[in-house]
C-alpha cells in the first residue's frame, strides 16, 4: 500500500517519515488515544440512546441533542488532535494564553452571564453559550505546573506565592457563580501537584483543614449546597425524584440490561443526557458494561500516569497529574452522585455526557496530556 507521503511502505507512517504527522504517530501514546476514543465513541452511543426524549419533552427535534453532541465531538477530537502535536513550550504557551483568556470571562460573566437555577455560569459568545469554568480547569493545572516548576529550579522565582494566588482568584471567580463543584476540582488539582512538587507535611495537614472549613463555609452559606447535603443524609427531607429514580433503573437494568432503547429512566429524569447519563447507561445496557465505563476510565488514568515514569522534566510530571486528577475525579463525582454514594453535584461525565463545552474543555486538556506524554528523545 502506498504511504499517505508517497514512500512504498505496509503502514501509513514509516518510521524514517519527518513530518509532523509521521513523528507524532510515532511518539504519541497510541494506547491512550485509543482509549479517548473508544471513550468518545460510548458517549455518543448513550447520547443517543438518552437524549431523544428529553428534547421530546421540550418540542424540539428527537434528535436535536444527538446533532449537537457529534457536532461537539467532532470538535472537541479536532482540537485533542491539534493540541497534541505541540512540543512543550507550546503548551506552556497555549494554555496561559487560555487561562488569561478564561479569567477575563469568568470576571464578566456575574455581569452578562444568565441565571439558571440560581447560578450565573454561562455567557453567550458569538450566539454560542460558554461554560467558562469548563476551560479554566486544564488550562489552570498546566499554567499552574509551571510555576510550581519554575519555582523549584529558580530559587528567585516565587512559584508558589503566584500559584497561591492563582488558586485565591479562581475560587473567588467560582464561588461569586456560584460553583462549589468546580472550585473543588481546581483545590484539588492545585492540592496534588504542590503536593508533589515537594510540600512539607505540615503544609499538607494545614490545607486539609482549609479544605474542611471551605467545605462548612459552603454548606452554611449556600443554600443548594445545604439542601444537597441535608437530602443526602435524610432522602425524606427533601426531593430527591431524580435520585431516586436513577437507583431505579441500576435495579431495573440487572447484569445485562433492558436492551438498547428499552429503558424508562430517560422519560422521567429530565437531565437523563447530561447528568445522569450513567444511570441510562445501568439501565439499558447493565452492570457488565457499567464495569465497562470505569474500566475505560481508570485505563485512561493509569496509562496517563504510567506514562510519567521516568519522566525528569517536573513540569511535565506536574502538568499531565494535575488534568489526570480532574479527569478522574470529574468523573468519580458524576458516577458517584447518580449511584448515591456521594451528595448530588450538577457535573458531567467528560466525553459521555452531553454538552459542548464540557466536552471540548475535557479534549483541550486530553489534548495536553497527549502532547507532554509524547517520546522525546532529543530533551
Amino acid at each position: 500500500m502506498k504511504s499517505l507521503f508517497g514512500n512504498n511502505t505496509n503502514i501509513a507512517f514509516s518510521r524514517a517519515d519527518t513530518s509532523v504527522l509521521g513523528i507524532w504517530w510515532w511518539t504519541v501514546d497510541r494506547w491512550l488515544l485509543a482509549a479517548i476514543i473508544l471513550l468518545m465513541g460510548i458517549g455518543a452511543l448513550l447520547v443517543m440512546s438518552a437524549s431523544p426524549p428529553v428534547a421530546d419533552r421540550i418540542n424540539v427535534d428527537s434528535f436535536h441533542f444527538v446533532t449537537r453532541q457529534f457536532v461537539f465531538l467532532g470538535m472537541a477530537a479536532g482540537c485533542m488532535f491539534g493540541i497534541s502535536l505541540l512540543p512543550v513550550k507550546w503548551v506552556r504557551r497555549l494554555a496561559s494564553i487560555m487561562f488569561l483568556g478564561v479569567i477575563f470571562l469568568l470576571i464578566i460573566t456575574p455581569f452578562i452571564g444568565s441565571d439558571i437555577k440560581g447560578a450565573v455560569r454561562w455567557i453567550n459568545v458569538a450566539g454560542i453559550n460558554l461554560q467558562p469554568s469548563e476551560f479554566l480547569k486544564p488550562a489552570f493545572a498546566v499554567v499552574v505546573a509551571w510555576m510550581f516548576a519554575e519555582g523549584r529550579l529558580n530559587p528567585n522565582f516565587p512559584g508558589y506565592i503566584v500559584s497561591c494566588l492563582m488558586l485565591a482568584v479562581c475560587i473567588f471567580l467560582l464561588m461569586i457563580q456560584p460553583d462549589f463543584g468546580q472550585t473543588v476540582v481546581v483545590t484539588s488539582i492545585w492540592s496534588v501537584q504542590i503536593f508533589l512538587a515537594g510540600l512539607p507535611i505540615i503544609l499538607v495537614f494545614c490545607l486539609g483543614l482549609g479544605a474542611v472549613g471551605l467545605a462548612v463555609s459552603a454548606y452554611l452559606i449556600l443554600p443548594h449546597v445545604q439542601s444537597r447535603v441535608d437530602r443526602f443524609l435524610d432522602p425524606a427531607s427533601g426531593d430527591n425524584y431524580q435520585i431516586e429514580r436513577s437507583m431505579e433503573a441500576f435495579m431495573s437494568g440487572g447484569i445485562m440490561g433492558r436492551g438498547p432503547g428499552e429503558g424508562w429512566v430517560k422519560n422521567s429524569i429530565p437531565d437523563a443526557h447530561s447528568d445522569f447519563i450513567f444511570a441510562v447507561a445501568g439501565e439499558e445496557f447493565g452492570l457488565l458494561f457499567c464495569v465497562l465505563v470505569v474500566g475505560v476510565f481508570t485505563f485512561i488514568i493509569m496509562r496517563g500516569l504510567s506514562r510519567l515514569m521516568g519522566e525528569r522534566n517536573l513540569f511535565v510530571v506536574l502538568a499531565v497529574t494535575g488534568i489526570l486528577v480532574q479527569f478522574g475525579l470529574q468523573a468519580v463525582i458524576n458516577m458517584a452522585s447518580t449511584l448515591q454514594l456521594v451528595p448530588p453535584k450538577g457535573m458531567t461525565l467528560p466525553f459521555v455526557s452531553y454538552g459542548g463545552s464540557a466536552t471540548i474543555g475535557i479534549a483541550i486538556g486530553m489534548g495536553f496530556v497527549l502532547a507532554l506524554t509524547r517520546k522525546r528523545p532529543g530533551e
